[in-house]
Protein backbone atom coordinates (compact mmCIF):
# COMPACT_ATOMS: atom_id res chain seq x y z
CA UNK A 1 0.00 0.00 0.00
CA UNK A 2 1.29 3.68 -0.90
CA UNK A 3 0.45 6.25 1.15
CA UNK A 4 0.49 9.94 0.42
CA UNK A 5 0.53 13.01 3.04
CA UNK A 6 -1.14 16.85 2.87
CA UNK A 7 -0.64 19.85 4.88
CA UNK A 8 -3.56 21.70 4.69
CA UNK A 9 -2.81 24.76 6.23
CA UNK A 10 -6.13 27.27 6.66
CA UNK A 11 -7.25 30.58 8.15
CA UNK A 12 -7.96 29.43 11.82
CA UNK A 13 -6.04 25.92 11.67
CA UNK A 14 -3.51 23.51 10.43
CA UNK A 15 -3.66 19.73 9.72
CA UNK A 16 -1.29 17.15 8.26
CA UNK A 17 -3.50 14.04 6.58
CA UNK A 18 -2.28 11.16 5.59
CA UNK A 19 -4.18 8.80 2.80
CA UNK A 20 -3.55 5.61 1.46
CA UNK A 21 -3.45 4.73 -2.60
CA UNK A 22 -7.44 4.24 -2.68
CA UNK A 23 -7.96 7.83 -1.09
CA UNK A 24 -8.96 6.67 2.65
CA UNK A 25 -8.04 8.45 5.25
CA UNK A 26 -5.38 6.92 7.64
CA UNK A 27 -4.84 9.48 10.32
CA UNK A 28 -4.99 12.99 10.85
CA UNK A 29 -3.93 15.89 13.48
CA UNK A 30 -5.53 19.25 13.44
CA UNK A 31 -4.13 22.28 15.84
CA UNK A 32 -5.68 25.71 15.57
CA UNK A 33 -3.49 28.91 15.65
CA UNK A 34 -4.29 32.38 17.19
CA UNK A 35 -6.66 35.19 15.08
CA UNK A 36 -5.34 39.12 15.39
CA UNK A 37 -7.60 42.01 15.51
CA UNK A 38 -5.34 44.64 15.95
CA UNK A 39 -7.97 47.16 15.01
CA UNK A 40 -10.96 46.98 13.04
CA UNK A 41 -11.26 45.14 9.98
CA UNK A 42 -7.36 43.89 10.57
CA UNK A 43 -6.94 40.43 10.51
CA UNK A 44 -3.58 38.60 11.43
CA UNK A 45 -1.61 35.61 11.99
CA UNK A 46 1.74 35.20 13.41
CA UNK A 47 3.73 33.28 10.83
CA UNK A 48 6.00 31.22 13.05
CA UNK A 49 3.23 29.93 15.15
CA UNK A 50 2.07 28.36 11.69
CA UNK A 51 5.05 26.94 10.98
CA UNK A 52 5.06 25.86 14.94
CA UNK A 53 1.63 24.21 14.52
CA UNK A 54 2.61 22.52 10.85
CA UNK A 55 5.67 20.98 12.72
CA UNK A 56 3.75 19.78 15.86
CA UNK A 57 0.62 18.72 13.33
CA UNK A 58 3.49 16.17 10.99
CA UNK A 59 5.14 14.84 14.14
CA UNK A 60 1.78 14.18 16.42
CA UNK A 61 0.30 12.33 13.08
CA UNK A 62 3.19 10.44 12.41
CA UNK A 63 3.38 9.35 16.12
CA UNK A 64 -0.33 8.21 16.18
CA UNK A 65 -0.17 6.19 12.73
CA UNK A 66 1.77 3.24 11.98
CA UNK A 67 3.31 5.15 9.38
CA UNK A 68 6.29 7.02 9.10
CA UNK A 69 7.53 9.76 7.22
CA UNK A 70 9.81 7.22 4.94
CA UNK A 71 6.76 5.39 4.22
CA UNK A 72 4.93 8.39 2.81
CA UNK A 73 5.67 8.44 -1.29
CA UNK A 74 5.06 11.94 -1.29
CA UNK A 75 3.71 15.12 0.26
CA UNK A 76 1.38 17.76 -0.78
CA UNK A 77 0.51 21.62 0.72
CA UNK A 78 -3.06 22.96 0.39
CA UNK A 79 -3.26 26.82 1.98
CA UNK A 80 -5.00 29.78 2.58
CA UNK A 81 -4.70 32.12 -0.36
CA UNK A 82 -3.68 35.91 -0.81
CA UNK A 83 -2.27 36.06 2.91
CA UNK A 84 0.49 37.72 2.56
CA UNK A 85 3.73 37.69 4.89
CA UNK A 86 7.75 39.13 3.97
CA UNK A 87 10.67 37.63 6.01
CA UNK A 88 14.32 37.80 6.28
CA UNK A 89 16.21 35.81 3.79
CA UNK A 90 19.46 35.90 6.52
CA UNK A 91 17.52 35.32 9.59
CA UNK A 92 14.18 33.49 8.80
CA UNK A 93 12.26 35.66 10.59
CA UNK A 94 9.67 36.99 9.48
CA UNK A 95 9.33 41.45 9.54
CA UNK A 96 5.57 41.06 10.27
CA UNK A 97 2.54 39.58 10.89
CA UNK A 98 0.83 38.01 8.19
CA UNK A 99 -1.94 39.79 6.81
CA UNK A 100 -5.34 37.81 6.24
CA UNK A 101 -6.77 37.55 3.37
CA UNK A 102 -10.28 38.70 4.68
CA UNK A 103 -7.96 41.59 6.33
CA UNK A 104 -9.75 45.18 5.19
CA UNK A 105 -7.19 47.74 5.98
CA UNK A 106 -5.74 47.80 2.21
CA UNK A 107 -8.85 49.02 1.02
CA UNK A 108 -7.79 53.04 0.49
CA UNK A 109 -4.70 51.43 -1.00
CA UNK A 110 -6.81 49.54 -3.63
CA UNK A 111 -8.67 52.31 -4.15
CA UNK A 112 -5.64 54.62 -4.91
CA UNK A 113 -4.48 51.68 -7.31
CA UNK A 114 -6.77 52.33 -9.34
CA UNK A 115 -6.12 55.75 -10.91
CA UNK A 116 -8.17 56.57 -13.70
CA UNK A 117 -8.80 53.11 -15.29
CA UNK A 118 -10.64 52.35 -12.24
CA UNK A 119 -11.27 48.62 -10.27
CA UNK A 120 -10.73 46.88 -13.71
CA UNK A 121 -6.87 48.55 -14.20
CA UNK A 122 -5.52 44.75 -14.68
CA UNK A 123 -8.32 42.53 -14.75
CA UNK A 124 -7.74 41.97 -18.07
CA UNK A 125 -4.42 40.20 -17.22
CA UNK A 126 -4.97 38.60 -14.17
CA UNK A 127 -8.64 38.05 -14.05
CA UNK A 128 -9.19 40.04 -10.77
CA UNK A 129 -10.16 43.71 -9.93
CA UNK A 130 -8.70 45.92 -7.50
CA UNK A 131 -9.60 45.03 -3.65
CA UNK A 132 -8.20 44.53 -0.62
CA UNK A 133 -8.39 40.77 -0.78
CA UNK A 134 -5.52 40.10 -3.06
CA UNK A 135 -1.98 40.14 -1.78
CA UNK A 136 -0.45 43.31 -4.01
CA UNK A 137 -2.37 45.31 -1.66
CA UNK A 138 -1.21 43.84 1.12
CA UNK A 139 2.14 43.80 0.11
CA UNK A 140 2.35 47.17 -0.85
CA UNK A 141 0.90 47.93 2.72
CA UNK A 142 3.80 46.69 4.05
CA UNK A 143 6.19 47.94 2.21
CA UNK A 144 4.67 51.40 2.77
CA UNK A 145 4.44 50.47 6.75
CA UNK A 146 7.79 48.50 7.70
CA UNK A 147 10.88 50.21 7.75
CA UNK A 148 13.73 49.25 5.48
CA UNK A 149 11.20 46.66 4.08
CA UNK A 150 11.38 48.11 0.65
CA UNK A 151 15.23 48.39 0.59
CA UNK A 152 15.24 44.86 1.42
CA UNK A 153 13.08 43.67 -0.96
CA UNK A 154 14.60 45.25 -3.76
CA UNK A 155 18.18 43.77 -2.36
CA UNK A 156 16.56 40.35 -2.27
CA UNK A 157 16.95 40.33 1.24
CA UNK A 158 13.78 40.37 1.93
CA UNK A 159 10.82 37.31 0.21
CA UNK A 160 7.46 37.83 -0.27
CA UNK A 161 5.01 34.76 -0.40
CA UNK A 162 1.77 33.74 0.44
CA UNK A 163 1.59 30.39 3.16
CA UNK A 164 2.49 27.57 0.62
CA UNK A 165 5.88 30.15 0.09
CA UNK A 166 6.28 30.04 3.87
CA UNK A 167 5.86 26.59 4.46
CA UNK A 168 7.91 25.44 1.31
CA UNK A 169 10.95 27.57 2.62
CA UNK A 170 11.17 26.28 6.19
CA UNK A 171 10.45 22.72 4.84
CA UNK A 172 13.40 22.29 2.61
CA UNK A 173 15.63 24.21 5.30
CA UNK A 174 14.58 27.67 6.24
CA UNK A 175 17.93 29.94 6.23
CA UNK A 176 20.32 26.82 4.98
CA UNK A 177 19.06 26.32 1.90
CA UNK A 178 15.14 26.67 1.86
CA UNK A 179 13.74 27.09 -1.87
CA UNK A 180 11.19 30.18 -2.64
CA UNK A 181 8.48 29.21 -4.82
CA UNK A 182 4.68 29.19 -5.20
CA UNK A 183 2.68 27.46 -7.31
CA UNK A 184 0.97 29.12 -10.16
CA UNK A 185 -2.95 28.98 -8.68
CA UNK A 186 -1.37 30.71 -5.78
CA UNK A 187 -0.05 33.24 -7.58
CA UNK A 188 -2.84 33.97 -9.48
CA UNK A 189 -4.43 35.54 -6.38
CA UNK A 190 -1.75 37.70 -6.21
CA UNK A 191 -2.77 40.28 -8.47
CA UNK A 192 0.64 40.21 -9.96
CA UNK A 193 0.59 37.29 -12.16
CA UNK A 194 -0.52 37.35 -16.31
CA UNK A 195 -2.92 34.49 -16.62
CA UNK A 196 -1.80 34.19 -19.92
CA UNK A 197 2.06 33.79 -19.42
CA UNK A 198 1.82 32.28 -16.04
CA UNK A 199 4.73 34.66 -15.24
CA UNK A 200 4.88 37.79 -12.98
CA UNK A 201 4.10 40.70 -15.25
CA UNK A 202 6.08 43.38 -15.78
CA UNK A 203 3.76 46.52 -16.47
CA UNK A 204 1.73 45.43 -12.90
CA UNK A 205 4.85 45.37 -10.68
CA UNK A 206 6.41 48.54 -12.37
CA UNK A 207 2.89 50.33 -12.22
CA UNK A 208 2.39 49.20 -8.16
CA UNK A 209 6.21 49.00 -7.62
CA UNK A 210 6.94 46.29 -6.52
CA UNK A 211 10.51 45.01 -6.85
CA UNK A 212 10.31 41.91 -8.86
CA UNK A 213 13.29 40.62 -6.65
CA UNK A 214 11.47 39.43 -3.73
CA UNK A 215 9.02 37.36 -5.74
CA UNK A 216 8.98 33.55 -5.66
CA UNK A 217 9.55 31.08 -8.51
CA UNK A 218 6.17 30.12 -10.00
CA UNK A 219 6.21 26.44 -10.60
CA UNK A 220 3.22 23.95 -11.60
CA UNK A 221 0.51 22.33 -9.14
CA UNK A 222 2.41 18.50 -9.36
CA UNK A 223 5.91 17.92 -9.70
CA UNK A 224 8.76 16.98 -7.30
CA UNK A 225 10.01 20.74 -6.33
CA UNK A 226 12.25 19.10 -3.41
CA UNK A 227 12.59 16.84 -0.74
CA UNK A 228 11.82 17.74 3.17
CA UNK A 229 15.05 19.05 4.98
CA UNK A 230 17.47 16.81 6.60
CA UNK A 231 16.86 16.13 10.07
CA UNK A 232 13.39 17.90 9.33
CA UNK A 233 9.54 16.25 10.07
CA UNK A 234 9.53 15.15 7.03
CA UNK A 235 13.42 13.96 6.29
CA UNK A 236 13.86 12.89 2.10
CA UNK A 237 10.23 13.07 1.26
CA UNK A 238 9.62 13.97 -1.61
CA UNK A 239 7.01 17.76 -1.91
CA UNK A 240 5.15 17.33 -5.00
CA UNK A 241 2.05 19.12 -4.57
CA UNK A 242 1.31 22.67 -4.12
CA UNK A 243 -2.25 24.17 -4.45
CA UNK A 244 -4.20 26.92 -2.95
CA UNK A 245 -7.24 25.71 -0.75
CA UNK A 246 -10.01 26.28 -2.94
CA UNK A 247 -8.13 24.72 -5.92
CA UNK A 248 -7.61 21.99 -4.22
CA UNK A 249 -11.08 21.46 -3.17
CA UNK A 250 -11.86 21.51 -6.88
CA UNK A 251 -8.92 19.09 -7.28
CA UNK A 252 -10.55 16.74 -4.26
CA UNK A 253 -13.93 16.78 -5.59
CA UNK A 254 -13.04 15.52 -8.73
CA UNK A 255 -14.05 18.68 -11.26
CA UNK A 256 -12.27 17.92 -13.98
CA UNK A 257 -14.62 18.79 -16.73
CA UNK A 258 -15.72 21.74 -18.00
CA UNK A 259 -18.56 23.29 -16.56
CA UNK A 260 -18.21 20.76 -12.87
CA UNK A 261 -18.80 22.98 -10.47
CA UNK A 262 -17.74 22.61 -6.67
CA UNK A 263 -18.91 24.77 -3.42
CA UNK A 264 -16.78 24.98 -0.38
CA UNK A 265 -18.27 26.15 2.94
CA UNK A 266 -15.30 26.76 5.23
CA UNK A 267 -14.76 30.17 6.91
CA UNK A 268 -15.88 31.71 4.05
CA UNK A 269 -17.75 30.52 1.17
CA UNK A 270 -16.19 29.14 -2.27
CA UNK A 271 -17.43 28.67 -5.39
CA UNK A 272 -15.39 26.97 -8.55
CA UNK A 273 -16.00 26.30 -12.01
CA UNK A 274 -14.00 24.72 -14.31
CA UNK A 275 -13.96 26.87 -17.25
CA UNK A 276 -11.27 24.09 -19.20
CA UNK A 277 -8.55 25.01 -21.39
CA UNK A 278 -9.95 28.84 -21.71
CA UNK A 279 -10.02 31.76 -19.69
CA UNK A 280 -13.68 33.06 -18.80
CA UNK A 281 -13.20 37.07 -18.31
CA UNK A 282 -16.35 37.63 -16.02
CA UNK A 283 -18.92 40.81 -16.55
CA UNK A 284 -21.04 40.08 -13.63
CA UNK A 285 -18.48 40.06 -10.68
CA UNK A 286 -16.20 36.95 -10.77
CA UNK A 287 -12.67 36.37 -10.73
CA UNK A 288 -10.91 34.75 -13.30
CA UNK A 289 -8.60 32.15 -11.82
CA UNK A 290 -6.40 29.29 -12.51
CA UNK A 291 -8.59 25.97 -11.70
CA UNK A 292 -4.95 23.89 -12.06
CA UNK A 293 -1.31 22.75 -13.76
CA UNK A 294 -0.32 19.61 -13.96
CA UNK A 295 3.48 19.50 -14.67
CA UNK A 296 4.18 20.25 -18.53
CA UNK A 297 0.48 19.92 -19.13
CA UNK A 298 -1.80 22.75 -20.23
CA UNK A 299 -3.43 24.81 -17.89
CA UNK A 300 -6.84 24.33 -16.80
CA UNK A 301 -8.74 27.74 -16.06
CA UNK A 302 -11.94 28.56 -13.65
CA UNK A 303 -14.28 31.32 -12.76
CA UNK A 304 -14.53 31.84 -8.92
CA UNK A 305 -17.29 33.41 -6.29
CA UNK A 306 -15.55 34.14 -3.22
CA UNK A 307 -17.90 35.13 -0.52
CA UNK A 308 -16.03 36.49 3.22
CA UNK A 309 -18.22 34.76 5.88
CA UNK A 310 -19.91 31.65 5.77
CA UNK A 311 -18.73 28.84 8.51
CA UNK A 312 -17.36 31.98 10.71
CA UNK A 313 -20.62 33.41 11.09
CA UNK A 314 -21.54 30.11 13.26
CA UNK A 315 -18.26 31.34 15.41
CA UNK A 316 -19.20 34.63 15.59
CA UNK A 317 -23.14 33.68 16.92
CA UNK A 318 -20.67 30.89 19.57
CA UNK A 319 -17.90 33.53 20.68
CA UNK A 320 -19.69 36.58 20.27
CA UNK A 321 -23.05 36.46 21.02
CA UNK A 322 -22.80 33.31 22.58
CA UNK A 323 -26.57 31.93 21.77
CA UNK A 324 -24.41 28.61 20.92
CA UNK A 325 -22.15 26.31 22.74
CA UNK A 326 -21.32 24.68 19.66
CA UNK A 327 -21.37 24.73 15.67
CA UNK A 328 -24.04 21.71 15.18
CA UNK A 329 -26.45 24.00 18.22
CA UNK A 330 -27.16 26.05 15.09
CA UNK A 331 -28.90 23.26 13.39
CA UNK A 332 -30.68 22.44 16.71
CA UNK A 333 -32.16 25.73 17.18
CA UNK A 334 -33.07 26.37 13.41
CA UNK A 335 -35.09 23.71 13.15
CA UNK A 336 -37.09 24.45 16.12
CA UNK A 337 -38.75 26.74 13.90
CA UNK A 338 -40.18 26.40 10.23
CA UNK A 339 -38.76 29.44 8.71
CA UNK A 340 -36.97 32.53 9.54
CA UNK A 341 -40.06 34.26 10.84
CA UNK A 342 -39.52 36.95 8.24
CA UNK A 343 -35.65 37.76 9.59
CA UNK A 344 -32.58 38.28 7.50
CA UNK A 345 -28.84 38.01 7.76
CA UNK A 346 -26.50 39.64 5.70
CA UNK A 347 -22.85 39.03 7.41
CA UNK A 348 -21.10 41.79 5.50
CA UNK A 349 -19.06 42.07 8.37
CA UNK A 350 -15.74 43.10 5.89
CA UNK A 351 -18.03 44.39 3.37
CA UNK A 352 -19.68 42.03 0.52
CA UNK A 353 -17.06 39.94 -1.90
CA UNK A 354 -18.44 38.26 -4.81
CA UNK A 355 -20.55 39.58 -6.91
CA UNK A 356 -21.44 42.40 -5.30
CA UNK A 357 -17.98 43.67 -4.54
CA UNK A 358 -18.98 46.43 -1.99
CA UNK A 359 -16.73 47.51 0.55
CA UNK A 360 -19.15 50.30 2.01
CA UNK A 361 -21.53 47.37 3.25
CA UNK A 362 -22.04 46.02 6.76
CA UNK A 363 -23.51 43.44 8.72
CA UNK A 364 -27.31 43.98 9.56
CA UNK A 365 -30.34 42.04 10.61
CA UNK A 366 -33.49 43.01 8.56
CA UNK A 367 -37.15 42.34 9.43
CA UNK A 368 -36.86 41.64 13.14
CA UNK A 369 -39.84 42.42 15.50
CA UNK A 370 -40.76 40.83 18.73
CA UNK A 371 -41.82 37.92 17.40
CA UNK A 372 -37.85 36.47 16.31
CA UNK A 373 -36.05 34.22 18.79
CA UNK A 374 -32.68 32.87 19.12
CA UNK A 375 -33.62 29.92 17.15
CA UNK A 376 -34.79 32.56 13.88
CA UNK A 377 -31.27 33.98 14.22
CA UNK A 378 -29.67 31.21 13.90
CA UNK A 379 -32.06 29.77 11.06
CA UNK A 380 -31.02 33.26 9.54
CA UNK A 381 -27.07 33.11 9.61
CA UNK A 382 -27.35 29.57 8.49
CA UNK A 383 -29.70 30.35 5.23
CA UNK A 384 -27.33 33.50 4.85
CA UNK A 385 -24.79 31.01 3.70
CA UNK A 386 -26.97 29.41 0.89
CA UNK A 387 -28.49 32.84 -0.51
CA UNK A 388 -24.74 34.04 -0.84
CA UNK A 389 -23.53 30.96 -2.59
CA UNK A 390 -26.78 31.61 -5.05
CA UNK A 391 -25.45 35.18 -6.06
CA UNK A 392 -22.63 33.71 -6.48
CA UNK A 393 -23.88 30.52 -9.09
CA UNK A 394 -25.95 33.10 -10.88
CA UNK A 395 -23.24 35.21 -11.89
CA UNK A 396 -21.56 32.14 -12.92
CA UNK A 397 -24.20 31.02 -15.43
CA UNK A 398 -24.67 33.98 -16.72
CA UNK A 399 -20.95 34.62 -17.23
CA UNK A 400 -20.06 31.05 -18.45
CA UNK A 401 -23.69 30.17 -20.43
CA UNK A 402 -23.75 26.38 -18.83
CA UNK A 403 -26.81 26.01 -16.52
CA UNK A 404 -25.61 24.64 -13.14
CA UNK A 405 -26.62 20.75 -13.02
CA UNK A 406 -25.62 19.55 -10.30
CA UNK A 407 -23.07 20.90 -7.23
CA UNK A 408 -20.57 19.20 -5.54
CA UNK A 409 -19.90 20.71 -1.83
CA UNK A 410 -17.95 20.16 0.92
CA UNK A 411 -16.54 21.44 4.17
CA UNK A 412 -17.37 21.65 7.80
CA UNK A 413 -20.68 23.17 7.19
CA UNK A 414 -22.16 20.78 5.03
CA UNK A 415 -22.90 18.50 7.97
CA UNK A 416 -25.20 21.02 8.44
CA UNK A 417 -28.38 19.20 6.63
CA UNK A 418 -30.45 21.96 7.07
CA UNK A 419 -27.94 23.63 5.34
CA UNK A 420 -27.58 22.17 2.67
CA UNK A 421 -31.28 20.98 1.94
CA UNK A 422 -31.86 24.59 1.53
CA UNK A 423 -29.19 25.18 -0.53
CA UNK A 424 -30.85 22.66 -2.77
CA UNK A 425 -34.03 24.34 -2.30
CA UNK A 426 -33.07 27.76 -3.23
CA UNK A 427 -30.45 26.65 -6.19
CA UNK A 428 -33.36 24.50 -7.80
CA UNK A 429 -30.42 21.87 -7.84
CA UNK A 430 -29.48 18.87 -6.41
CA UNK A 431 -26.55 19.00 -3.69
CA UNK A 432 -23.72 16.35 -3.19
CA UNK A 433 -21.85 15.69 -0.60
CA UNK A 434 -18.88 13.13 -0.93
CA UNK A 435 -17.68 10.15 1.39
CA UNK A 436 -14.50 11.52 2.31
CA UNK A 437 -15.61 15.53 3.20
CA UNK A 438 -11.71 16.98 3.99
CA UNK A 439 -11.31 17.48 -0.34
CA UNK A 440 -8.54 20.35 0.33
CA UNK A 441 -6.14 17.89 1.94
CA UNK A 442 -7.18 15.02 -0.67
CA UNK A 443 -7.02 17.28 -3.52
CA UNK A 444 -3.41 17.93 -2.25
CA UNK A 445 -2.81 14.86 -1.98
CA UNK A 446 -3.81 13.65 -5.12
CA UNK A 447 -1.63 16.46 -6.58
CA UNK A 448 1.72 15.37 -5.07
CA UNK A 449 1.05 11.55 -5.50
CA UNK A 450 0.48 12.57 -9.33
CA UNK A 451 3.77 13.75 -9.71
CA UNK A 452 5.28 10.83 -8.43
CA UNK A 453 2.98 7.68 -9.66
CA UNK A 454 0.81 7.23 -6.73
CA UNK A 455 -2.12 7.57 -9.07
CA UNK A 456 -2.11 7.32 -12.96
CA UNK A 457 -3.70 10.12 -14.18
CA UNK A 458 -6.91 11.95 -13.15
CA UNK A 459 -9.44 8.67 -14.57
CA UNK A 460 -8.04 6.45 -11.91
CA UNK A 461 -8.58 9.47 -9.32
CA UNK A 462 -12.03 10.20 -10.49
CA UNK A 463 -12.95 6.69 -10.34
CA UNK A 464 -12.41 7.33 -6.47
CA UNK A 465 -14.95 9.67 -6.00
CA UNK A 466 -18.33 8.57 -4.28
CA UNK A 467 -21.11 10.39 -2.93
CA UNK A 468 -22.34 10.16 0.55
CA UNK A 469 -25.56 12.10 0.59
CA UNK A 470 -27.50 14.31 -1.69
CA UNK A 471 -30.35 16.62 -1.16
CA UNK A 472 -32.79 17.53 -4.10
CA UNK A 473 -34.72 20.59 -4.27
CA UNK A 474 -37.98 20.38 -2.46
CA UNK A 475 -39.60 24.26 -2.28
CA UNK A 476 -41.73 25.15 -4.20
CA UNK A 477 -41.05 27.87 -7.06
CA UNK A 478 -43.23 30.64 -5.63
CA UNK A 479 -41.86 30.46 -2.31
CA UNK A 480 -38.16 30.49 -3.55
CA UNK A 481 -38.82 33.42 -5.48
CA UNK A 482 -40.64 35.24 -2.72
CA UNK A 483 -37.29 34.52 -0.44
CA UNK A 484 -35.08 35.79 -3.06
CA UNK A 485 -36.68 38.96 -3.46
CA UNK A 486 -36.37 39.36 0.09
CA UNK A 487 -33.33 38.89 0.30
CA UNK A 488 -32.27 41.23 -2.31
CA UNK A 489 -34.15 43.73 -0.35
CA UNK A 490 -32.48 42.81 2.88
CA UNK A 491 -28.91 43.13 1.13
CA UNK A 492 -30.13 46.63 -0.03
CA UNK A 493 -30.22 48.12 3.36
CA UNK A 494 -26.68 47.16 4.76
CA UNK A 495 -24.86 49.14 1.81
CA UNK A 496 -23.47 52.51 2.66
CA UNK A 497 -22.53 52.08 6.00
CA UNK A 498 -19.11 53.28 5.66
CA UNK A 499 -17.93 56.76 4.68
CA UNK A 500 -17.81 56.77 0.76
CA UNK A 501 -20.61 54.52 -0.01
CA UNK A 502 -23.20 55.42 -1.65
CA UNK A 503 -25.71 53.06 -0.43
CA UNK A 504 -27.07 52.42 -3.81
CA UNK A 505 -29.77 49.33 -3.56
CA UNK A 506 -29.29 46.17 -5.86
CA UNK A 507 -33.05 46.23 -6.32
CA UNK A 508 -35.78 48.63 -6.00
CA UNK A 509 -37.10 48.39 -2.35
CA UNK A 510 -38.58 50.42 0.56
CA UNK A 511 -36.66 52.84 3.24
CA UNK A 512 -34.60 51.62 5.71
CA UNK A 513 -37.37 50.31 7.51
CA UNK A 514 -36.89 47.61 9.93
CA UNK A 515 -32.87 47.45 9.76
CA UNK A 516 -30.61 46.62 13.25
CA UNK A 517 -26.91 47.77 11.90
CA UNK A 518 -24.03 45.34 13.01
CA UNK A 519 -22.70 47.93 15.18
CA UNK A 520 -25.97 47.92 17.46
CA UNK A 521 -26.28 43.89 17.35
CA UNK A 522 -24.50 43.28 20.41
CA UNK A 523 -26.97 46.20 22.45
CA UNK A 524 -30.15 45.32 20.71
CA UNK A 525 -30.31 41.51 20.24
CA UNK A 526 -29.84 40.83 24.44
CA UNK A 527 -33.46 40.76 25.22
CA UNK A 528 -34.38 38.15 21.67
CA UNK A 529 -31.17 36.24 22.34
CA UNK A 530 -32.53 34.96 25.57
CA UNK A 531 -36.02 34.26 24.28
CA UNK A 532 -37.38 30.62 24.32
CA UNK A 533 -39.24 29.80 21.41
CA UNK A 534 -43.31 31.16 21.24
Amino acid sequence: MKYVGAIDQGTSSTRFMIFNESGDIVAVNQKEHKQYYPQPGWVEHDPMEIWSCTCDVISACLKSSPISASDLSAVGITNQRETTLVWNAETGEPYYNAIVWNDTRTAPIAKSMEGKYGPDRFRAKTGLPLASYFSATKLSWLIDNVKGLKEDLKSGKAKFGTIDSWLMYNLTGGVNGGIHITSVCNASRTLLMNLGTLEWDDEILKALDIPKECLPKIVSNSEVYANGAKGGYLDGVPLAGILGDQQAAMFGQTCYAAGEVKSTYGTGNFVLMNTGKSQCPSTNGLLTTIGYKLGDEEVVYALEGAVAYCGSVIQWLRDNLKIIQDAPQSQTFAEKVDDNGGMYFVPAFAGLFAPRWRADARGCFVGMTAYNTRDHVCRAALEAAAYQCKEVVDAMIKDSGVNLTAMKVDGGMTANTLLMQFQADILDCPVYRPVIPETTALGAAYAAGLAVGVWSGLDEIKKQWQCDEQWESKMETSVREKYWMEWNRAVSKSLGWVDGGDGSEPKKGGGWGKVVAFAAVAAGLGFIMGQKKR
